[in-house]
């Protein structure tokens, strides 16, 4: 209800950061190729200051999501992999915060589910054939 309330009053309902970096990585992958922070900002129907998608663009930037490069007088942004490859960045950066990565993928691997168990052991054995070539 809270967050209807907003509307009610007149008011958006507020993004968390997540949220707003998922979208901003949408619209990237979207693009027909590297873009401007204006391409983006217009593309999200203009709800967000440019200040904001810059300030969102800038923090994929650092989180290795997006690659810009300088045109001119203004940078072009492009997403660096798509949603998958975002999470596994993520998932790399957690795990590097981890004092024992051991405990910490032991406690990962115990809580998937039977299908995902599986399917990480089938994507485990594929990477290993892969290096012994």
């Amino acid at each position: 209800m809270d967050e209807d309330r907003g509307s009610l009053i007149g008011h958006p309902r507020k993004r968390g950061q997540g949220e707003l970096e998922s979208q901003v990585l949408e619209v990237l992958r979207s693009a027909p190729g590297p873009v401007t922070a204006s391409w983006v900002q217009q593309r999200l129907s203009g709800e967000l200051a440019y200040t904001t998608v810059m300030t969102i663009l800038s923090r994929l930037l650092v989180k290795q999501a997006v690659s810009r490069s300088r045109s001119g007088r203004v940078y072009l942004w492009l997403a660096a992999s798509d949603a998958a490859g975002f999470t596994a960045i993520r998932m790399r950066k957690l795990l590097d915060t981890e004092a024992d990565r051991g405990a910490a993928l032991a406690s990962f691997v115990s809580a998937l589910l039977p299908e995902d168990e599986q399917l990480l052991r089938a994507l485990l054995d594929g990477a290993a054939d892969g290096r012994e070539r």
